[in-house]
């Protein structure tokens, strides 16, 4: 939860606005702000992403090296999840505060991708038991506008999307050894089929109503939230957590919910016809920001 200063008559205009089903920048409660969206950013990433949620900013990148597989999923690659709540995004982020909230965020994203049903990670493998690839998903916070949960878990999927992983052939020298030959070609790769990659969908509750995509003034004055993970196609919840002080009762809980389906499918819709639109445009998309 944001833990902002507001005065007290900012958070009567803010809570009033909402009761009335107008927030103070315009939107209803349950509206999405501008998903903005931009892949191939980073060049010496295996995939890359940019998000912004209006003041909401985020970087990820993808890393693709190879490793070990996992004692207890020996024909499986793996994916290690790394959060950095930088302290130019917020002042609040300036120590233990950043490094928290960033522990949280990356515990979240590693729950919600250890399903097998998210990614096909044995695609990953290289030499059961020997050799996988390990993707390394790097998150930044440039900017924190609100929402950070749904952000970031919308530009991991979005630079799973864009990432290519190398493909590999294993032949047998004269010795008898194994060889590895990572191809160079950039075309001859692995892609990520992100179809059913889970989204996650932060539902706030401020007084007796509930908004999503909350901006960090709406934060301050919310008491409790829903965060849960949601499957495209089914809408089946893959998890679910509430945060803050405040109590919720049955009936909230469960119009909440509701609320978090119809969102995640009408966001896993948006994100898909994005990135569609950016794979068309190949090489041609116009990039823009610091990053171009």
């Amino acid at each position: 939860m944001a833990s902002i200063s507001l005065s007290e008559a900012e958070k009567t205009f803010i809570i009033h606005g909402i009761q009335d089903d107008l927030r103070s920048d315009g939107r209803e409660c349950e509206t999405y702000r501008l998903i903005e969206v931009e892949c191939g950013l980073v060049s010496n990433c295996s995939g890359s992403a940019r998000l912004k949620l209006s003041n909401t900013d985020i970087l990820v990148g993808i890393k693709a090296e190879m490793g070990t597989p996992k004692t207890n999923l020996p024909d499986e690659g793996y994916l290690e999840f790394f959060v950095d709540c930088s302290a130019t995004a917020s002042p609040k982020f300036d120590g233990r505060g950043g490094e928290d909230l960033a522990s949280e965020i990356a515990t979240t994203m590693a729950r919600m991708y250890g399903s097998t049903k998210t990614l096909n990670l044995k695609d990953l493998c290289i030499l059961s038991g020997e050799c996988c690839w390990v993707l390394y998903i790097d998150v930044v916070v440039l900017e924190c506008g609100g929402n950070l949960f749904d952000a970031v878990s919308l530009g991991i999927k979005a630079a799973l999307a864009d990432a290519r992983i190398p493909k590999v052939t294993v032949q047998m020298d004269d010795e008898g050894n194994q060889e590895m030959d990572v191809s160079e070609d950039p075309d001859d790769c692995y892609r990520f089929q992100t179809d059913m990659v889970p989204l996650l969908v932060t539902i706030n509750k401020v007084n007796q109503k509930h908004i999503i995509d909350a901006t960090i003034k709406e934060e301050a004055c919310s008491l409790a939230c829903v965060i849960m993970s949601v499957m495209p196609k089914t809408g089946k919840i893959t998890s679910i957590v509430k945060k803050g002080s405040g109590s919720l009762d049955p009936d909230s809980t469960t119009d909440m919910i509701q609320c978090g389906k119809r969102v995640a499918d009408l966001l896993h819709t948006k994100l898909r016809n994005i990135l569609l639109e950016i794979e068309k445009s190949g090489d041609n998309v116009e990039k823009v920001g610091f990053l171009a």
